[in-house]
């Protein structure tokens, strides 16, 4: 019989760590989750033990999984002969449908994964402003490359000299790509006044998560988006809003409709490809017309915009604009949040579940949400990974990051029943971790 410790060994032969993304080994179980298949909400191991599936790829699953409109996508993009490397009638379609839906998009460039929208898209920031440093807020996740993998989630023993010396996130990065980063504590106006007036005259942009799903769930003060808004503004420097995960996860328009706050330009991307690799970045047409052929600034690739993502990225808008699309994932967060808050409360639990549409946090330590990234450091990556094991044993997958306080879901397949059995998981997990748990 297989199993996750004989394919774990197997993979370690031939695949740093037997995975193909570091993020996919699970410390909680101490291995990586290795699936042999996955259908609606519910995902199989490799033995062929069935989970229900509160990872939901990272966000990409808004879906669920084999949903029957991307079935048909597939069968579509094989009847064309997959066509890749060609633009079609089918990449304007969705161009168009999206630049209809998302407040900021006059024009739209498709590519696979949002560390490559956010590249591409700082890179022609930088043409547009003719400037080259990056205002960047702490605790929010823009991508793995080396242009702004810095000074966003230091640990906290770094924390303290994060504004003075960013901190790399990752070996191999030269330290002098440090130089232009410029971090920012989130929901602070007054710190990013005073980065602006200092170093306005060099920055490109202030780039932002507006909802902080990589650190906690922060989510913006009451005015703060706004205020952000004016003052790039007035300074001339470009506003970016990573959606990446935001998009599509509590309506059509992303966070920037939510919120009333149009940036000049934003990435946005997961569930957008109904669960195949499909990310986009889009603005004002004057930035985004950069571009070769119209302007100077390069942006290709032999996969970029693969026919059959976009396929797969027209169902999902088909299926999203559905009268009862929300109005299902509404269902689904009111009985997930009513639920857990209960628990909460009833075991006096000192934890907070911030969530925004169809994605949540776990944040361990608190009993209010945090407003800045240094207030997720009562967190206990320990005690996380204790309450990950536990709700793996019963049978509900959480992805584990580390013992981090990062992002969960579910998904439009997700029933309320199953929603029910996930917080009786919960129930049964999380009062024997209370004394663990800080006070903040």
């Amino acid at each position: 019989m297989k199993s996750l410790k004989s394919q774990y060994a197997k993979a370690r032969k031939v695949l740093p760590g037997g995975v193909n993304s570091s993020a996919r080994f699970n410390h909680a179980i101490g291995t990586p989750f290795y699936a042999s298949r996955a259908k609606g909400s519910r995902v199989w191991d490799i033995a062929g033990r069935p989970f229900i599936d509160m990872c939901c790829a990272h966000g990409a699953a808004l879906l669920g999984h084999g949903h029957p409109a991307i079935d048909r996508a597939l069968k579509k993009a094989g009847k064309l002969g997959y066509a890749h490397s060609f633009e079609t009638e089918y990449h304007e379609q969705l161009a168009h449908e999206l630049c209809e839906l998302i407040p900021c998009a006059d024009r739209i460039r498709f590519c696979s994964s949002g560390t490559e929208a956010t590249l591409h898209l700082i890179r022609t920031c930088r043409a547009f402003t003719g400037r080259d440093k990056i205002i960047r807020v702490e605790g929010h996740f823009h991508g793995y490359h080396e242009l702004i993998y810095i000074g966003g989630q230091p640990p906290a023993s770094a924390f303290p000299r994060n504004r003075t010396q960013p901190y790399l996130e990752s070996p191999g990065m030269p330290a002098a790509l440090a130089d232009f980063i410029i971090p920012v504590p989130f929901n602070d106006e007054a710190a990013l006044a005073r980065a602006i007036a200092e170093h306005g005259h060099e920055a490109a942009m202030v780039i932002l998560e507006p909802v902080n799903f990589n650190s906690g769930g922060i989510q913006p003060q009451p005015g703060y988006l706004a205020a952000v808004r004016k003052m790039t503004r007035d300074a001339g420097i470009v506003l970016f809003f990573d959606e990446i995960q935001s998009a599509f996860k509590k309506s059509l328009g992303g966070a920037q409709a939510e919120w009333g706050v149009t940036p000049d330009v934003c990435t946005i991307g997961k569930a957008i490809g109904g669960g195949l690799p499909l990310s986009a970045f889009c603005g004002r047409a004057e930035i985004m017309d950069l571009f070769q052929p119209v302007g100077p600034v390069q942006h290709s690739g032999t996969f970029n915009a693969h026919l059959v993502p976009v396929l797969a990225g027209l169902a999902f808008l088909a299926e999203a604009a559905k009268p009862g699309f929300y109005r299902r994932l509404q269902q689904l967060e009111k009985a997930f949040h009513t639920g857990v808050d209960q628990i909460i409360a009833q075991h006096d639990l000192n934890l907070v579940v911030p969530h925004h549409g169809a994605r949540f946090n776990l944040l361990l330590g608190r009993t209010t949400p945090a407003v800045r990234y240094e207030d997720t450091f009562c967190h206990d990556r320990a005690v996380m990974l204790e309450l990950l094991r536990g709700c793996y044993e019963r049978g509900v997958y959480f992805h584990d990051y580390g013992g981090g306080p990062a992002h969960h879901g579910y998904s439009v397949q997700h029933t309320l029943q199953e929603i029910g059995e996930v917080l009786s998981v919960l129930e049964d997990v999380l009062p024997p971790l209370k004394e663990k748990l800080c006070r903040r």
